[in-house]
């Protein structure tokens, strides 16, 4: 079992900055796929970014391209999401999520390919 934590986020203007954190802890030597979603009210949930532990590819959301950064720290297993010029349609509740990058094509993974998931942080951006 993995277990995830996100935490970092919280309420911002537009144009400004957060970084999310995703702590692992349990079995994380059974993961090297990671990635962050999104859910807004009313929305369906939708892929960010996502990150190969083994090679350091990532994949990123054309929606958060540019904007957004994913990188980990395999010392402290885990993955951050910098997320720079925040725009309101940013504010949805953000999930971290790891699985096995077998699953996945590269770094990208869909939603149901993840075995992992975190509670969530939320994000909200005022204009």
């Amino acid at each position: 079992q993995v277990q995830l934590v996100e935490s970092g986020g919280g309420s911002v203007q537009a144009e400004g900055s957060l970084r999310l954190s995703c702590a692992a802890s349990g079995d994380t030597y059974s993961t090297n796929c990671m990635g962050w979603f999104r859910q807004a009210p009313g929305k369906e949930r939708e892929g960010v970014a996502g990150i190969h532990g083994d090679g350091g590819s990532t994949y990123y959301a054309d929606s958060v391209k540019g904007r957004f950064t994913i990188s980990q720290d395999n010392a402290k297993n885990t993955v951050y999401l910098q997320m720079n010029s925040l725009k309101p349609e940013d504010t949805a509740m953000y999930y971290c999520a790891a699985t096995v990058c077998m699953y996945c094509s590269g770094a990208y993974c869909e939603s149901y390919e993840y075995k992992y998931w975190g509670q969530g942080t939320q994000v909200t951006v005022s204009s």
